[in-house]
């Protein structure tokens, strides 16, 4: 039996297509067709069903699938490996990130393109989301890596902490608690907030973090995604607290300050996730280590500007398209 027939019936089944089957594979469809309808003649059963659209594997079919998936992934990573024995430039494959919004177009955009700059053959492909979304891709075998912020343990997946981010108060320039020498926490009581949605991680971990020290603020807007929290604060619809990293270019071009909290000092870490390094691959190992690396020296890759740069892959979208609690729209402009 030839490898090329399973990779066929592989690439056929995920793309629900045997012009796209065939396409992924470079040969015409009606080869494609006879490779698998080889493979049927030999297990004496039918692997697809060519009845609906878009095509559908039969259940010894998504048995077949799923097994021979594996030996084909492995199969390739073999060659990789091989062909990559002392040169780094030779490194093949593609690596699946899922992140965090906040994180995905920040930290990540320089580490992508140090990597394909490094390893011309591979690739990195990027998709931002919901913190609960990220975990499942990663869960699931769609995504190699996850970025994650306020990490836990899951079932069934690694966990590498990688950086803490120090939080700051964002408030717009006038705002009675502008003061770039920091703010006391019993400052912030009353205060109207924007805030996180309640069920973020991190807004659990502001909440917990003001309640310890008596601290209660005035509720208002809540948004999934900071950039919608930063668009509202720049509004004057409240104070925030949010990470310091993501504030850059609004403290660069004056339309926010960064007020560190003076005795109350609050950290965001964040994390990676996988399933084993046995399951990233030469190139996901690469990745992982260029994370670690960074981590290790205190200092990431020069970043581009997020909102000069168009998404990594295009496959980059907000965290979550929701309305407000309050019901009301986003006050921000579309970013």
């Amino acid at each position: 039996m030839q490898f090329e027939a399973l990779k066929i019936f592989c690439d056929v089944v995920r793309l629900a297509s045997f012009s796209r089957g065939a396409t992924e594979n470079g040969v015409s469809q009606s080869t494609a067709s006879q490779a698998v309808h080889n493979l049927e003649d030999r297990l004496g059963a039918k692997l697809i069903d060519r009845s609906k659209r878009p095509l559908k594997p039969t259940p010894h079919g998504k048995v077949y699938y799923e097994g021979c998936l594996e030996l084909v992934e492995r199969y390739q990573e073999v060659e990789r490996r091989v062909r990559a024995l002392g040169r780094e430039d030779r490194i093949e494959g593609v690596v699946r990130v899922a992140a965090i919004y906040s994180v995905g177009l920040g930290h990540l955009t320089g580490h992508i393109a140090a990597f394909r700059a490094r390893h011309p053959l591979a690739d990195c492909r990027l998709e931002c989301m919901h913190p609960s979304e990220v975990v499942e891709r990663v869960r699931d075998g769609e995504a190699d890596l996850g970025i994650v912020s306020f990490p836990k343990k899951w079932p069934g997946l690694d966990v590498v902490p990688w950086r803490d981010e120090e939080m700051v108060l964002a408030v717009p320039p006038g705002h009675p608690l502008a003061d770039p020498a920091g703010v006391a926490a019993g400052r912030l009581d009353g205060a109207r907030f924007v805030h996180y949605d309640r069920e973020l991680p991190i807004r659990r971990a502001i909440d917990r973090h003001l309640k310890r020290r008596g601290v209660q603020v005035e509720p208002g807007l809540e948004f999934d995604s900071i950039e919608n929290i930063k668009r509202a604060v720049e509004v004057g619809a409240g104070a925030a607290i949010l990470p310091r990293a993501t504030l850059d270019r609004e403290v660069a071009s004056g339309s926010l300050v960064a007020v560190p909290l003076a005795d109350h000092p609050l950290v965001r870490p964040l994390a990676i996730i996988h399933r084993g390094e046995a399951t990233l691959g030469l190139a996901g190992a690469r990745f992982l280590r260029a994370l670690r690396d960074e981590d290790e020296a205190g200092e990431r890759p020069g970043l581009p500007d997020p909102a000069a740069s168009p998404p990594v892959n295009g496959a980059a979208r907000h965290e979550n398209g929701r309305v407000p609690r309050d019901g009301r729209a986003p006050v921000s402009k579309k970013s």
